[in-house]
C-alpha cells in the first residue's frame, strides 16, 4: 500500500480536533474525513465512522494491520504539520 496524496481538507483551532483529511491510496483509491484529533499523549487519526441506530460510533473504512494504521497516521501527520507551518507563515 502506497500512501500517493494527502489532502488536508479543514484545520481547527479547537481543543480536540486539529484538521480532517484525506488520502488517496495507490492513485486509484480515496479515503474522506480523517479525523486528526488531540490525545492525551499525541495527535492521532481516526477513521471515518458512523452513528450506529444502538449509540455507537462504527469505523466505516479502517485499516487491518497496525503498519498500515502507521503509515496513514504518519503521512497524514507529516502534512498537518506542513500545513500549519505555511498557515503559520502566511499570517
Amino acid at each position: 500500500m502506497t500512501i500517493t496524496k494527502v489532502i488536508i481538507r479543514k484545520l481547527f483551532d479547537g481543543p480536540k480536533i486539529k484538521g480532517i483529511a484525506s488520502i488517496i491510496v495507490d492513485d486509484e483509491f480515496t479515503i474522506h474525513d480523517i479525523k486528526i484529533i488531540e490525545g492525551v499523549e499525541r495527535l492521532f487519526c481516526a477513521m471515518p465512522n458512523r452513528h450506529s441506530e444502538d449509540g455507537r460510533y462504527q469505523d466505516i473504512v479502517h485499516p487491518i494491520s497496525q503498519e498500515a494504521r502507521q503509515k496513514i497516521e504518519e503521512a497524514i501527520l507529516e502534512e498537518y504539520y506542513s500545513a500549519i507551518h505555511q498557515e503559520a507563515t502566511a499570517s
